[in-house]
């Protein structure tokens, strides 16, 4: 399918494609022409293969159509995501980071893990797949070099302390992360918006500046994606 494809205009990495009803959608241009991860639609721009984000699969693609005014997942970045599952985000961010860049993708379920081989690693060289717990990091330590950037997306109930253990030991020293928390699987009975902030102050404890803390309804209930950083010491 054709479509006009034009950069976002703040984001590296990321496009806006208005396809043959006037519709704008995010997109990302596709490191392995040809495939697709989750049934997305595939159009073409000057004979570039781009596929269509869709941000009801996608929190991050969520996020950034609700105003998310920071993404630091950038073109050539090494990026370390928690709770990769299938692949459908973590696809997306192969597609930012590019031939230079590399995404290690954290999951813990083995089925998922399977799919996320099978389906996406096997035609995306710069995703490698780690079978592990991401609430134990120093298991797969010698897997995963330092990157810039960490994007966590786990159902525990610690979820900000799973990426703050994480980020200890690989995170650059100048490095940002992006942390989706879904409040339900933290404390079911409690508002989410005392959950969210909650998990704030487990980052700032643990000497994360936050940024932004963007809610993602309507395409996910009860989410808040969350960009930091670490504080000059």
């Amino acid at each position: 399918m054709a479509a006009d494809v034009k950069p976002h205009p703040h984001f590296l990495g990321i496009y806006w494609a208005t396809i043959e009803n006037g519709a704008r959608k995010l997109a990302t241009r596709n490191v392995a022409p040809g495939k697709t991860v989750y049934g997305e639609r595939l159009v073409r721009y000057k004979r570039v293969e781009y596929r269509l984000w869709n941000p009801f699969r996608s929190k991050l693609a969520a996020a950034i159509i609700k105003g998310l005014k920071t993404v630091p997942i950038q073109p050539d970045h090494k990026v370390l995501y928690l709770g990769a599952a299938s692949g459908t985000t973590a696809s997306h961010v192969s597609d930012i980071v590019g031939e230079k860049g590399c995404v290690y993708c954290v999951e813990f379920a083995a089925r998922a893990v399977r799919d996320l081989v099978d389906n996406v690693c096997e035609f995306r060289f710069n995703m490698s797949p780690v079978l592990m717990d991401a609430r134990l990091p120093e298991r797969y330590s010698r897997f995963v070099e330092k990157v810039d950037d960490i994007y966590c997306d786990v159902a525990q109930p610690e979820q900000a302390k799973v990426l703050a253990d994480n980020a200890d030991l690989f995170l650059k020293a100048d490095g940002q992360i992006m942390l989706a928390v879904k409040a339900q699987s933290i404390d079911v009975a409690r508002e989410p918006s005392e959950v969210f902030q909650q998990e704030i102050s487990v980052l700032k404890a643990r000497g994360f500046r936050v940024g932004e803390a963007v809610r993602l309804e309507p395409y996910d209930k009860a989410h808040v994606m969350i960009v930091a950083e670490r504080q000059e010491n």
